[in-house]
């Protein structure tokens, strides 16, 4: 039977509510260490995991615990460090998304962990959402017939920034920003079903003042040349479809987030939403694919003990973060950069 003992650094939203919220659904883990020195966090550890040690940096866990598995969970711009460390001494990793600041350093990391023969992913998690899995099959289905454009947003209205949170206060070249933020979901999702992408178009802005960009559009060419539309942001007064996918032979929407996320952090059951199959006038409910974040753990458990491919290959991240450096450098210059 598989066992993982696992560490986590970093415990804020993303090392408590996703990671840690997992991870305590999975049979097959034991968090033996929690990397932070915020007193709060220390003490919702303590609530959360009591049988965990609470240690100040990577490096005392790495020394004390020796886990089977570390997941970072830190802001990113610490990511690339704790991940070369970790490699170093031979430790698995899973690290949060944005896998890194900018596809250089995403490289370096992987390259690391080649050179290394450590396993290393990325967590995806949405690769795992109700409305994507639901997508991908229409699409294997040919139910939508040639599909044209793809359409994909995360729009809110949050029209006052959140002061304390780091995602909105830093600059991007420090890890902040909805484009490396919600942007490195969208991206991953429109590649793994349409594929690799070859000319970007962006727009990106800080429109809250702050350094954090807080509106982002991107117009992605795939290889095949059909076209992603992903949008961004906390200005959106109106928020549009989560997903809309025009095809040759119909179109699939789906309004509403998938309710995973929103499960984890409140502790209620998971809300499926459920999408339209549209031909004009002519719209069909769709049965949703129950999304399903709680198989990622097991997955990567299975990789770490038997050396088979993880569920996210960490290659596709250095893609993910090669359009959103193109994407940058659009939005800089007004024009369409190729990959």
């Amino acid at each position: 039977m598989i066992h993982v003992r696992v560490g986590i650094a970093g415990y804020g939203v993303a090392g408590r509510i996703f990671h840690g919220g997992l991870l305590r659904q999975t049979p097959a883990a034991e968090v033996v260490a929690v990397v932070t020195r915020n007193p709060d966090r220390r003490a919702e550890v303590a609530a959360d995991f009591p049988a965990a040690a609470v240690r100040d940096d990577l490096t005392g866990m790495l020394t004390d615990d020796r886990p089977d598995l570390v997941v970072l969970a830190t802001p990113t711009r610490f990511h690339a460090d704790l991940a070369l460390e970790c490699f170093a001494s031979g430790v698995p990793v899973v690290v949060d998304k944005p896998m890194a600041l900018d596809a250089e350093q995403a490289q370096q990391m992987v390259t690391a962990a080649e050179v290394a023969g450590v396993a290393f992913t990325l967590f995806q998690n949405r690769r795992w959402d109700s409305d994507f899995l639901t997508v991908r099959r229409l699409i294997a289905e040919h139910e939508l017939g040639e599909v044209l454009r793809f359409e994909s947003r995360f729009e809110r209205w949050r029209p006052e920034p959140s002061p304390g949170r780091w995602r909105e206060d830093l600059p991007p070249d420090e890890g902040g920003g909805s484009l490396l933020d919600l942007g490195s979901h969208l991206v991953d999702q429109a590649v793994q079903l349409l594929g690799p992408v070859h000319s970007v178009y962006a727009e990106v802005a800080s429109r809250r003042g702050t350094a954090a960009d807080d509106d982002v559009f991107l117009a992605l060419t795939h290889l095949g040349d059909v076209h992603s539309h992903l949008s961004c942001g906390n200005l959106a007064g109106a928020p549009g479809p989560r997903m809309r996918v025009l095809g040759s032979g119909g179109a699939f929407v789906v309004h509403d987030l998938d309710g995973q996320e929103e499960a984890l952090r409140t502790g209620r059951r998971v809300v499926t939403p459920v999408g339209r199959l549209c031909r004009g006038a002519e719209f069909t409910p769709v049965e949703p694919t129950p999304g399903d974040w709680a198989s990622y753990y097991p997955a990567v458990f299975a990789a770490v003990e038997s050396g088979s491919p993880m569920p996210v290959d960490p290659w596709d991240g250095v893609h993910t973060m090669e359009v959103l450096d193109a994407a940058r450098a659009s939005a800089a210059s007004g024009s369409t950069v190729s990959l």
